[in-house]
């Protein structure tokens, strides 16, 4: 059940019992008007190796972007990655096979270009697993957007992934939530209680698969309705959190 009125992660958890799961984008990083203008500053490097450490390697980004492009953004950061909504996996020095893209994709890709391309304010993500229309820069698209997006989904049996200001169609089977419960199952996380930071709606399948665990779900943002348990504030309140485990 979902829920509400969360109140702030406790300070008993502690970083030699826990394996813990990352959001990127709003949650480690401020979002940005543009998928490309996200700022990945040092201080935050800083924060990954030094969780990394403290915690025997058990940190993992759980994130919608692929991971080339997470690795391009963090430089390579040695943790592990789960990119692409889960559809993508990397850890101990090993990389799980990615779904292949579908020609679909390629598809939508092409529809999205037709209908938005010219379209200043609504901007086209390419990821390996799929294909996002962002229109922070334009909120009155909204409807054409989301019209377009559920109209391809179902032509081409596509998932349609909501978030902050956008839509993404991307391959099935996967979400944060199998990502996470796989990695859980394997060193170093196995044996350890899985904590999950997030602040989207993508990110429900994550703090669901934390309570099916039993670990913990941290809402990052504005109180709603979550499978979370606790609550930070915002992008500064996780990394002061991060900082004190």
């Amino acid at each position: 059940m979902p829920n509400r009125h969360l109140k702030r992660p406790p300070l008993t958890l502690s970083a030699s019992e826990i394996s813990l799961f990352l959001d990127f984008d709003g949650t480690l990083v401020r979002l940005a008007e543009r998928p490309d203008g996200v700022l990945v500053d040092s201080p935050l490097l800083s924060l990954l190796d030094r969780l990394s450490s403290r915690l025997s390697g058990r940190v993992a980004l759980l994130s919608g972007r692929s991971i080339a492009q997470l690795d391009e953004m963090l430089g390579g950061v040695p943790i592990a990655m789960a990119g692409s909504h889960g559809g993508e996996i990397r850890h101990r020095g090993m990389a799980a096979a990615p779904i292949l893209r579908p020609p679909a994709l390629t598809i939508v890709e092409r529809e999205f270009a037709d209908a938005f391309g010219n379209k200043e304010g609504v901007i086209i993500e390419v990821k390996t697993l799929g294909v996002a229309l962002h229109y922070r820069l334009d909120p009155p698209a909204a409807p054409a957007v989301h019209a377009l997006a559920a109209r391809l989904g179902a032509e081409h049996g596509l998932d349609i992934q909501t978030g902050a200001m956008m839509v993404e169609l991307r391959t099935t089977g996967h979400h944060k939530g199998t990502a996470l419960t796989a990695m859980m199952q394997d060193p170093p996380f196995a044996g350890h209680q899985p904590v999950f930071l997030g602040d989207d709606v993508t990110d429900e399948d994550g703090f669901a698969a934390c309570a099916a665990l039993d670990g913990v779900g941290i809402l990052v943002g504005p109180e709603r309705e979550s499978a979370a348990r606790y609550r930070l504030d915002d992008v500064d309140d996780v990394r002061r959190w991060l900082s004190a485990l």
